[in-house]
């Protein structure tokens, strides 16, 4: 059985950025909210409210963001597909987030209703 999980809901909309890899983290990702700055090789990906985010970087934006309501375990399994499955299954995109603590799950601003009830049907809790 597919593990229940709550989540909520963050305010506003998100971006996700992508720089050089060699860029250096600018000023603009940081702040409240939910930020979270990647950097791999091929990359510096950042993702922050939408508004911080310069009309001159390579953005894909209007997304909303949830937070699953954790901590989990490391070796808890599960958790985050049976989120994003019910998702997927219906043709959404998503793009996820691990944290030391959680997972946040973001999706288009235009499928947020969508997502809610897929959601809510799966039996996970929206708070």
């Amino acid at each position: 059985m597919a593990a229940t999980i709550r989540l909520k809901q963050l305010p506003g909309l998100y971006a996700i950025s992508r720089l050089e890899a060699a860029d250096s983290i600018p000023g603009w990702a940081d702040g409240p909210g939910f930020v979270s700055i990647t950097r791999t090789e091929d990359e510096l990906s950042i993702v922050c409210p939408q508004d911080r985010v310069p009309d001159t970087v390579k953005q894909d934006g209007d997304w909303v963001a949830f937070k699953f309501d954790g901590p989990f375990a490391f070796g808890e399994t599960g958790i985050v597909l049976s989120v994003i499955r019910p998702l997927s299954e219906n043709g959404l995109g998503i793009f996820v987030v691990s944290t030391f603590d959680g997972d946040h799950l973001l999706v288009k601003a235009a499928d947020q209703i969508a997502a809610i009830r897929f959601l809510g049907e799966a039996g996970h809790i929206l708070a």
